[in-house]
């Protein structure tokens, strides 16, 4: 059966990802046919969507600055919005049943009040899918929506805790101790190497040390996963960690995605149902913008972030679940629960494939602050007297900006969206500035003197550098542009978008490597 589930699924995302859309999307439509045929979840199923949430969690624990779940914008941001939104819809809800909606009909204020909370979520799991799939993790918007995303997912600890009627063990004060484990953990991941030992030491950390520990003392164990990523964000390995789970999480998540349109079986009462929520899901939307908004961020990264939110949560399903467990929930309202998550994924998929195109439209009635009235990371950037410019400071983009400093005397300027990557390149004596090479207002907010003559892009991610290009090219700017690319299709991508130069990073290293050793060899042999 489970070859049918891989089957179907390959051949829905397939179709969905030539659509130019999210192939999740494909996975859910997969679902819901499959359903209809008949079939059901299995425990496999079940089981690898269960590991795929929790090692997601442990990648975003490795990717995660605690510092920044301490700023307000953050805390209080996702505070204000949980707030606002459970009471926009406990409201909504009364307003229905007093218009005698059948669904509603059995419902009182507190099973009111805990499915207002229910979608008041957004989803972690399409949020960090959709970022990935932008290339824009790190962007000041995507660090908003994580940062709000993992303070919902404390609430969602918090109230799980309480209502579970579950205890946490006493042996649960134990784990305040982990922090001093961190050296040890750290030396670990140092000893295990590059291959096979470093992907199961991430499994072991993820779903052992972190999952299974915290379930074991009467935690959710998914916090724990978190948690364990959190304690190795720090260190210098963590981002390769990452890398290294990144395939076999993604295949997990399918299942995830599959399970969702497996585990229900809709009718035409849950389905209505299901609608009118999707019909409330704007104002949670237009909450997440006035919220971030009134931080002073600017247009875009206030949009970008309402839509990469703009959708209800699996965490609901869960709430729902406890909640019909427990006889405060109608089955009907879990189904349309359900089918909502699900609708709202559809929805909010291409609502994200195509944000630059919503914001170029939006940005013309959304009014904008003055300059001097922005948040501090929102500022207009200055490039000085800079003739080279190297988007992406990582490792590609570090090694070109040193070569070029080396042997040529213009100026340099490196771009990133990271903060921490910005700081330390500043402590190395590099001149590299925080910004967002795939805003549309990126070059609206530089200040230069005129002088850029050549801009490398070097970001990791291809879809990074093609929306960077793109945005070059409807500027004034004349000089050259240079771009990286893993693979023949994003090379062919870029030369046909109009890249002076585009060099596959695999076939370049190759030739380095080459050139190195035959400039080597040749100077001993003299």
């Amino acid at each position: 059966m489970e070859l049918v589930f891989i089957s179907t699924a390959f051949v829905s995302g397939y179709i969905l990802m030539r659509c130019h859309l999210p192939p999740l999307v494909g996975f859910l439509l997969a679902g819901f046919a499959l359903h209809a045929m008949g079939y059901q979840s299995t425990p496999v199923i079940t089981q690898l969507a269960e590991l795929g949430v929790t090692l997601l969690l442990f990648t975003i624990g490795l990717k995660l600055d605690v510092k920044t779940l301490f700023a307000k914008e953050i805390w209080f941001g996702a505070t204000a919005h949980n707030v606002l939104t459970t009471g926009f819809f406990t409201l909504a809800l009364m307003g229905l049943k007093a218009l005698s909606l059948p669904m509603l009909s059995s419902m009182g204020l507190s099973e009111m009040l805990l499915l207002g909370f229910a979608l008041s979520f957004s989803s972690t799991v399409f949020a960090i899918k959709a970022l990935q799939d932008k290339g824009e993790l790190n962007a000041t918007y995507g660090t908003l929506a994580i940062g709000m995303l993992i303070m919902q997912d404390i609430f969602a600890v918090i109230f799980l805790t309480a209502t579970s009627g579950k205890t946490p063990d006493l042996t649960a004060l134990l784990l305040f101790a982990l922090p001093l484990l961190k050296p040890v953990l750290g030396k670990l991941l140092d000893k295990a190497g590059h291959g096979e030992m470093l992907v199961l030491y991430a499994i072991f950390l993820a779903l052992v040390a972190g999952a299974g520990l915290f379930g074991a003392v009467g935690i959710k164990p998914d916090l724990g996963a978190l948690i364990l990523g959190m304690l190795l964000a720090s260190h210098p390995r963590a981002s390769e960690m990452a890398k290294s789970l990144f395939n076999i999480k993604e295949l997990f998540l399918i299942c995830f995605f599959l399970n969702i349109g497996l585990s229900e079986q809709p009718t035409w009462q849950s389905f209505s149902f299901a609608l009118i929520l999707m019909l409330l899901l704007p104002i949670k939307g237009i909450l997440y913008y006035w919220v971030v908004s009134g931080f002073r961020y600017r247009v875009r990264t206030a949009l970008f972030t309402s839509l990469t939110l703009f959708n209800f949560s699996e965490f609901g399903l869960i709430v729902g679940g406890l909640a019909y467990q427990t006889g405060l929930m109608p089955g009907p309202i879990l189904v349309s629960i359900a089918i909502a998550v699900s609708l709202s994924f559809i929805f909010s998929a291409p609502l994200n494939t195509f944000s630059n195109a919503l914001y170029t439209w939006a940005s013309r009635w959304l009014p904008e602050r003055a300059p001097d009235k922005l948040h501090t990371s929102e500022q207009p950037i200055n490039l000085g007297d800079a003739s080279i410019l190297v988007l992406g400071m990582g490792r590609i983009g570090t090694g070109a900006y040193d070569e070029l400093a080396t042997t040529h005397q213009q100026p340099i300027v490196g771009i990133d969206t990271r903060e921490e990557s910005v700081a330390h390149h500043q402590q190395e004596g590099r001149q590299v500035i925080l910004g967002d090479a795939t805003d549309p207002d990126f070059w609206s907010r530089a200040v230069s003197n005129g002088n850029v003559s050549l801009i490398l892009l070097a970001m990791p991610n291809s879809q990074a550098n093609t929306l960077a290009l793109e945005e070059i090219r409807q500027t004034p700017f004349k000089g050259k542009v240079a771009a990286i690319a893993k693979y023949q299709d994003e090379l062919e991508q870029l030369k046909a978008l109009g890249v002076d130069e585009a060099f596959n990073i695999y076939q370049e290293a190759g030739s380095g490597f080459a050139r190195h050793v035959r400039e080597r060899f040749s100077s001993s042999a003299d």
